[in-house]
């Protein structure tokens, strides 16, 4: 979701800087914002109870998180970790449902947003059932594509690290890299300049 700053701002949202690594909020918070990056990247995650990373989602400018937790009573079930240096709108909870009875067709678009969320989760459980890596690779990467404008080969530029493929779908970085090696023989990807083009 990608609200007017100049909107948030006028219902009582500030800024706030965060450093890289720094976490905005953790599992087990009360939702208390509506946070809207303005720069930066935050990456949404849990630990396993072997330590083991998985990443829910990447976001960066214009986009936001943990929204839907703002409408129910429940605490964060995921980290919220800054990826790089970054700039975060917040908006207060109670400011944030005033802002939204004023505006309704803010809520239209925020249905939309959910929708999208919701899609991607099924997309990625779809794949992440899967025991094939690649099929859990493509099923990622075609998901990131979707939001490229344009239907090109090896057009989008995968924006991520092989560490941050493997947190996303759960393989072990070296399998991300084989894997990633076998669909670059087999035409899916290209290698350029150490980014994958998809």
């Amino acid at each position: 979701m990608n609200i007017d700053e100049g909107l948030l701002h006028s219902f009582g949202a500030g800024f706030r800087t965060y450093k890289k690594r720094e976490i905005i909020f953790k599992e087990g918070d009360q939702a208390q914002y509506y946070f809207q990056i303005a720069k930066g990247k935050v990456k949404l995650n849990n630990y396993n109870e072997d330590g083991k990373e998985f990443i829910h989602n990447i976001l960066g400018k214009k986009q936001s998180f943990g929204d839907p937790l703002l409408f129910l009573n429940q605490s964060y079930p995921m980290n919220a970790i800054c990826l790089e240096p970054s700039e975060i709108i917040r908006l207060p909870k109670s400011n944030f449902i005033k802002m939204l009875k004023k505006h309704p067709e803010l809520s239209l678009e925020m249905n939309a947003c959910f929708s999208q969320q919701v899609y991607y989760k099924f997309i990625m459980m779809q794949s992440l059932s899967s025991k094939k890596p690649m099929l859990r690779l493509t099923g990622l990467l075609n998901y990131l594509k979707s939001y490229h404008d344009g239907d090109c080969t090896h057009c989008f530029t995968v924006e991520l690290t092989r560490q941050q493929l493997a947190n996303l779908t759960g393989l072990r970085v070296e399998t991300v890299i084989r894997t990633l090696k076998k669909m670059e023989q087999e035409g899916d990807i290209i290698f350029k300049d150490r980014k994958i083009l998809y």
